[in-house]
């Protein structure tokens, strides 16, 4: 019989309580490896939807087909529409998703556009023509996605090109660009792959102090080392092979339910999602290789010294080496921190690209492997100076075991180091991805808004303000007379669109003096100047002496005009036709989607600017928070699961010396506060570190990206209400894991 059948078949023969912790060990591999599943996925899903929209990108060449494009926003997403007209018959170039072009007057649209047109009739000015078909999946980025092929003719293209073909080989609107995703992936594997790794190496090594037992025993009565060390290998492989494939199991259910609903700003085919082929090799026989390897490791000690393991003999303390791994993490971190204290600049440059993220690594490896031996140390510190009898078992256990504190609370250390530095990947990505300006604007043509829609517009949720902004009118048959800017608003509108006003007075035309703007040389005082109300009117307007200072925020509607008008002087029910309706809201993204999302439902077919906001760059800041918040709820479950699993382990391989403490008179209450001392050491030990250390590392992080914020205070405490409320957690799940109840199973001669 060779050992790995010897280890199967002893897994089998061990009884009710072995065959429960192989379960064990299988399930959390299986939670494990779903987890390692779906962070593999994301890269498949992104790269599948970038495909499809790179295949169906058209390209300028020769043929009989003119195209124009028009990338408009609908609410906070994107909406594309592709206008082609045939010059001449013959056959055409065809996109993906679909079988031929529209003709004149029909269009092809994406099945989401389809149950916007069918729920709102208003937006059928979205889609001139007749729908005669539904792009199917192949030519669409996901199931969310706006998009048209809108037949015309040639006359109606005024910036029309030659279609020449479809298909680019690399997208030109990524869903992600690649620089973030470099990003998105280095910060997803610090808050998921790293726990993982430990999680499975817990879940491969549960019961250890009595398959070390069982091992030295068959090591006594003549089996060899190498057959010993496989004998453990094989029940550990054999869990995680089956924990593989469960978790797979579990994660294509999930991405087929998940695929469905989407996430914000992330939706995808149940295809994209499907394991690929390296993630099925990664999952069904990495974490088995893994297993193998950790159960080898965690068998030696009863494989070279089987006495010292049956007699309980003294073990060697953890060694210290692991903790070198933060003199070179901790090094590079401060070394950014203390430059940008005295005010140099270390942000650009190449090797940042590497010291960071080299930096992170090597701080998270020493988190890991420093936490047994300062533990080991300071609980020997503080036995020796407590009198109290609980505080003196508990550090005179975590003394003698400090390795057990390596699977308790690495999980959960790992998971507040790299909450850290996911804030810290958000508020960079805040700094690019919106405006510097703590206010937003929002421009909507008058000649696309009703009446209605106009006052609609103005009261929609979050909008603090709203102006109306113009240039002058000329006859266009005439020659073109000198033209000048103005904004319609009150004084107190004034104040809210502007960083800075001074000399205002109601109901009078003012010339605006912009501290930013040299003056304009036509608007001269006494000049008139004539502006189209929208009854058909002209308001002249003559340019006065008084003037109104003001700072305006870059860019935006108030930065260059010279003229303001009030409103009193605009006819009641009356607008400048040829001008734009200002709207203005804060800048918090979250706000501008809400806004966005609004003027949609109102004004559905109107054109709406954003003022310095590219509608894809909102989507992509929506499409990456959603991605580090499944990576940080895949961490806590993980972190959660390794800390509840090991603490439970540790309850039943300590049972015997629990009732040998009640054999001697030891309280419940003395038993239960030694098991929650043993839990929170090395839980506040690693936890404070995780504090100090990522935070020094997102503050690295970014000071080197360059932008204007490089301490991160905000985020400070909401990590130290985190970490209490871990400890809080803990400490009331170690509660239940102690019983006094005496087992006669458990008395035991040594």
């Amino acid at each position: 019989m060779n050992a790995f059948t010897l280890g199967l078949r002893l897994l089998w023969g061990s009884g009710r309580r072995g065959r429960a912790r192989f379960l064990l060990m299988a399930l959390g591999s299986a939670l494990g490896i779903s987890c390692l599943a779906a962070v593999l996925a994301i890269p498949s899903i992104l790269t599948a939807h970038d495909a499809r929209t790179a295949a169906r990108e058209p390209n300028p060449g020769t043929s009989n087909v003119l195209y124009q494009e028009f990338r408009d926003p609908y609410g906070s997403r994107p909406l594309h529409r592709v206008f082609v007209a045939q010059t001449s018959p013959g056959p055409t170039p065809v996109p993906p998703g679909i079988k031929k072009l529209p003709g004149a007057g029909e269009a092809i649209i994406s099945p989401k556009l389809g149950e916007i047109l069918a729920t709102h009739p208003g937006t059928a000015g979205l889609v001139p023509g007749r729908v005669t078909g539904t792009i199917t999946p192949e030519g669409l980025g996901d199931s969310e996605d706006l998009y048209a092929y809108i037949g015309t003719t040639p006359a109606t293209l005024t910036e029309a090109e030659e279609l020449g073909s479809f298909g680019t080989s690399q997208s030109w609107r990524q869903i992600v660009e690649p620089t973030t995703l470099n990003i998105l992936r280095f910060t997803l594997g610090c808050i998921v792959l790293l726990p993982l790794v430990i999680f499975l190496s817990v879940c491969a090594r549960l019961s250890g102090e009595s398959r070390a037992r069982r091992l030295a025993a068959l090591r006594l009565v003549g089996l060899s080392m190498k057959d010993t060390l496989r004998v453990n290998a094989a029940e550990s492989a054999a869990a995680a092979l089956l924990g593989a494939v469960l978790g797979i199991a579990g994660y294509v259910g999930a991405n087929e339910v998940m695929a469905r609903v989407g996430l914000p700003g992330l939706h995808w085919y149940p295809a994209d999602g499907r394991p690929s082929v390296a993630t099925l090799a990664v999952c069904l026989l990495g974490c088995p290789a893994l297993a193998w390897f950790v159960g080898q490791f965690s068998a030696r000690r009863a494989a070279l010294s089987p006495i010292s393991v049956r007699r309980t003999g003294e073990r060697k303390p953890p060694k210290k080496f692991g903790m070198l791994l933060l003199v070179p993490g901790l090094g590079i971190i401060g070394g950014y921190c203390v430059l940008s204290v005295v005010g140099r600049d270390p942000s650009g440059g190449s090797a940042n690209s590497v010291l960071v993220p080299g930096a992170v690594l090597f701080t998270g490896a020493g988190l890991v492997f420093g936490l047994a031996p300062i533990t080991a140390w300071l609980a020997r510190r503080l036995a020796g100076s407590a009198d109290s009898l609980p505080v003196v078992l508990a550090m005179r256990r975590t003394e003698v075991d400090p390795g057990a504190s390596l699977r308790v609370a690495t999980g959960l250390v790992l998971l507040v180091f790299g909450a850290s530095l996911t804030h810290g990947v958000l508020v960079e990505l805040d700094q690019v991805g919106r405006p510097s300006n703590p206010v937003q604007e929002y421009s909507l043509p008058f000649s696309q808004l009703s009446t209605h829609q106009q006052v609609e517009t103005a009261r929609v949720a979050d909008v603090q303000a709203h102006a109306m902004s113009s240039a002058s009118w000329y006859e266009p048959s005439g020659n073109r007379p000198s033209r000048t800017l103005a904004v319609v608003a009150t004084c107190r509108q004034l104040d809210a669109f502007v960083e800075e006003a001074e000399g205002c007075m109601e109901h009078k035309v003012l010339r605006i003096r912009d501290r930013n703007f040299s003056v304009d040389a036509d608007a001269l005082p006494g000049r008139k100047f004539p502006f189209l109300l929208s009854n058909g009117r002209k308001l002249d307007v003559t340019v006065p002496e008084a003037s109104v200072t003001v700072r305006a925020y870059q860019p935006s509607n108030f930065s260059g005009p010279s003229l303001l008008i009030p409103p009193s002087l605009i006819p009641k029910g009356t607008v400048l036709s040829q001008g734009n309706l200002v709207l203005l809201s804060d800048a918090d993204p979250a706000t501008i989607r809400s806004v966005l999302d609004g003027i949609g439902a109102i004004a559905p077919t109107s054109s709406v600017e954003p003022v310095g906001i590219v509608i894809d760059s909102l989507a992509q800041l929506t499409v990456i928070r959603s991605l580090l918040a499944v990576g940080m709820v895949l961490g806590l479950v993980i972190g959660v699961a390794a800390f509840v699993v090991s603490v439970a382990d540790r309850a039943m391989e300590r049972r015997g010396q629990v009732t040998a403490l009640a054999l001697l008179g030891a309280r419940a209450g003395t038993l239960r506060g030694v098991q929650v001392m043993q839990v929170l050491l090395p839980l506040v030990v690693g936890l404070g570190a995780a504090i100090v250390t990522g935070w020094l590392a997102e503050s690295s992080y970014l000071i080197t990206g360059g932008g204007a914020v490089h301490w991160d205070w905000d985020g400070l405490p909401l990590l130290f209400v985190c970490a209490l409320g871990v400890l809080l957690a803990a400490a009331l799940a170690s509660v239940p894991m102690v019983r006094r109840h005496i087992d006669p199973e458990h008395i035991r001669r040594d």
